[in-house]
């Protein structure tokens, strides 16, 4: 079984990096000489998946510009949220709704995605499909993160997430099967609503990533990073 295309949320505001991107949508970013989304993609192309689906909402001719000019742009398709941002879990469910397939990688673009995560991915989505899982996060222990702040999103117990000691931070990776949707409307949702339904049943799974955590929160972590690098 093999996971045939990668899904990358490109349409939010980004406000908590204003002033910047007030100018440029947060996935354009440039971080060690690449746009965030193209170290997103690059990663999605060293994982072998085929296509990749992009959801657009806010500056979206900025990166339509982008993928327009991109050496992969024939397998890449860029979707809009619309009239109305759709939020995380609308952007996912309008990318997939067209689509014949049951088993979607998802990325935020925000995270670096550098290719140190290609193992532990590809680990995650060979448990995906091994034990039959609906959905499946990449998480990291909130000590592994470059940002100090988080407080964390979930615990976990036999690779079953829950919400009692949070040490574990979502990385903005995860994949999901389609038929999850089905009591769900394309409208403006989080995608924590349907996290919150396999909570609620213990069907929420989590794979633990050993890589450091490194996220663009706000500007302070943005303006940080750069002197760093």
């Amino acid at each position: 079984m093999k996971i045939e295309t990668a899904l990358i949320l490109c349409a939010g505001y980004g406000k908590r990096l204003n002033p910047i991107t007030l100018e440029a949508p947060k996935p354009l970013l440039q971080f060690k000489k690449l746009s965030m989304l193209e170290h997103t993609i690059n990663l999605v192309e060293k994982l072998g998946i085929k296509k990749i689906r992009i959801n657009t909402y806010y500056l979206e001719n900025q990166i339509i510009d982008l993928i327009s000019k991109h050496r992969l742009k024939e397998k890449i398709e860029i979707i809009s949220d619309g009239k109305q941002i759709l939020g995380t879990g609308g952007g996912i469910l309008n990318l997939i709704s067209s689509s014949e397939e049951n088993d979607f990688l998802v990325f935020n673009p925000d995270t670096f995605w550098h290719l140190n995560y290609l193992s532990s991915i590809n680990q995650m989505i060979n448990m995906y499909f091994n034990q039959n899982i609906e959905n499946i996060l990449l998480i990291v222990n909130k000590k592994k993160s470059y940002d100090p702040r988080f407080k964390g999103d979930f615990g976990m117990n036999d690779n079953i997430l829950n919400k009692k000691k949070n040490f574990y931070i979502y990385t903005g990776c995860q994949i999901i099967k389609k038929k999850v949707f089905d009591d769900f409307k394309k409208e403006n949702f989080s995608i924590s609503e349907i996290w919150k339904k396999k909570l609620d049943t213990n069907t929420l799974y989590g794979f633990e990533s050993t890589e450091e955590f490194v996220h663009l929160t706000d500007l302070e972590i943005y303006n940080k990073l750069l002197e760093n690098n």
